[in-house]
């Protein structure tokens, strides 16, 4: 797979909007939101065109949530090494290409998405930056993804150091980073 970065694109919310009513409806009761998270959800923020979404549940109703997507069409690959984060395969139907997890309330995999997605939005100076990097990345890197997002990995942990993270959770949200498991 080739790794293209594009322009920000005003359809990536739209496209947000669409996966997040239908996840909604499959799993409305068991989730208390649904969260726009990745770059695709910071506006001016160049990205793959890959919508990233965290359906966010309790740990009693992750069970619950699992299966009605696995009912759905998803299969689960399990937390693929971050602790109290599920990954999930999209239905071969989707239209809209996108990464999905369903995280559980106040999990450092949450916290990690949802703080960087929020400090990027307030700051348009980390939004230049980081989009330049991924596109130096994704030009030096174009067919490995491993090293394209350990490229990325320094930038997203100094936001994350900024914004009040303490060493071990950087470290836990580093590791993953660096040493993937897929």
């Amino acid at each position: 797979m080739t790794i293209e970065i594009f322009d920000y694109q005003p359809e990536w919310a739209i496209q947000f909007q669409i996966l997040s009513e239908q996840l909604r409806s499959v799993v409305g009761e068991f989730v208390s939101s649904i969260e726009h998270v990745g770059s695709t959800s910071v506006v001016g923020l160049s990205a793959k065109p890959i919508i990233d979404i965290d359906i966010v549940t309790s740990r009693d109703n992750l069970s619950k949530v699992i299966c009605a997507l696995e009912n759905f069409g998803y299969k689960h690959l399990g937390n693929l090494g971050i602790e109290d984060r599920e990954a999930f395969k999209n239905p071969l139907n989707t239209v809209i290409k996108h990464h999905l997890y369903v995280c559980i309330e106040e999990s450092l995999g949450l916290k990690n998405h949802l703080k960087l997605r929020d400090s990027l939005k307030a700051n348009p100076a980390k939004v230049e930056e980081y989009a330049k990097l991924k596109r130096q990345l994704a030009s030096a890197h174009p067919n490995n993804m491993d090293a394209y997002v350990a490229g990325k990995t320094k930038f997203v942990l100094g936001i994350l150091e900024e914004s009040g993270f303490s060493e071990r959770e950087l470290s836990d949200i580093r590791d993953p980073n660096l040493n993937p498991i897929t």
